[in-house]
């Protein structure tokens, strides 16, 4: 894949994501940071009920189940969906704990009505806005995909969708698709001002007419945690240079070393193939021109 070139304009995801790449995506130690911190933002938004009682979500494109694991952490359950084979199949060997479906979004949920109390995505919806073989239709699968996640969510449940759009066509696209068939809410963008750490969050509503969700960085600040600043080309994200800041980013609120060192070790006792620590963990990186 070319510089700066989608994975959208490669090939078909479930294509694009074969056995080498699903392997890659889910080895990559900051990667694994970056899926993570994603899905805290999409259960945050997800606004659940603060009782302690766990509840079945929907993980929708959920890959090889880096997201997925996020939201057992979190105490629910959840049943993943995802279009390419080899991606479940490595989440199938790394044991998580959600039930997996092999399927295309744009074909629609095959889903019980009213059984979900919630949905996340994790950078799979702008798959749809493209036609990947002949007699695809990107506003046809669209309508499918979110008539099929309406019914499927109970009433007053929500359903967060982080995307990376191409232009604000794509993100307009997705968000009047998401209103003709019932949902109110609308796009959450945090950090909007920064072309390093903007992040498109689909905040959906099932039968509610609550505010959308306030987005973060509106003031014009930057995210202090710098895996949640940046954006991955790895598997096809857009790797974004690290912030230019000094220290090892161990700042108030900030996650620095320590918090490396204890994700990597959460993520090697759940099977993962982690890079042995050393005196580069944690530390900033020099931008490379």
């Amino acid at each position: 894949m070319g510089k700066g070139e989608r994975p959208e304009h490669v090939a078909p995801p479930d294509i694009f994501y074969n056995e080498d790449e699903a392997r890659k995506y889910t080895t990559n130690s900051r990667m694994i940071a970056i899926q993570a911190s994603l899905t805290e933002r999409a259960l945050e938004l997800l606004a659940l009920p603060q009782d302690g009682l766990p509840r079945m979500l929907l993980d929708l494109g959920c890959g090889s189940g880096l997201s997925g694991e996020a939201l057992s952490e979190a105490g629910h359950t959840w049943l993943g969906l995802d279009i390419s084979a080899a991606m479940l199949d490595v989440a199938a060997e790394r044991e998580v704990e959600g039930d997996l479906v092999l399927g295309d979004l744009g074909h629609g949920l095959p889903l019980r009505p009213g059984a979900f109390d919630g949905a996340i995505s994790i950078s799979a919806v702008q798959w749809l806005c493209n036609a990947d073989r002949s007699g695809h239709d990107p506003r046809k699968r669209m309508k499918r995909f979110f008539e099929t996640l309406y019914m499927a969510l109970r009433r007053g449940a929500r359903a967060v969708l982080q995307i990376y759009p191409e232009n604000h066509q794509q993100a307009e696209m997705l968000v009047a698709a998401a209103m003709k068939v019932g949902f109110s809410g609308g796009m959450v963008v945090d950090y909007p001002h920064s072309t390093r750490a903007k992040k498109y969050f689909l905040v959906l509503m099932v039968g509610t007419s609550s505010a959308v969700p306030q987005a973060k960085g509106l003031d014009g600040s930057e995210p202090e945690d710098e895996e949640e600043a940046a954006q991955v080309k790895m598997a096809g994200r857009d790797r974004n240079k690290r912030r230019k800041t000094g220290g090892g980013g161990g700042g108030s609120g900030g996650k620095g070393r320590d918090w490396v060192l204890k994700k990597k070790e959460q993520m090697r006792k759940k099977g993962y193939d982690i890079a042995p620590d050393s005196k580069y963990t944690g530390r900033k990186r020099k931008r490379i021109v």
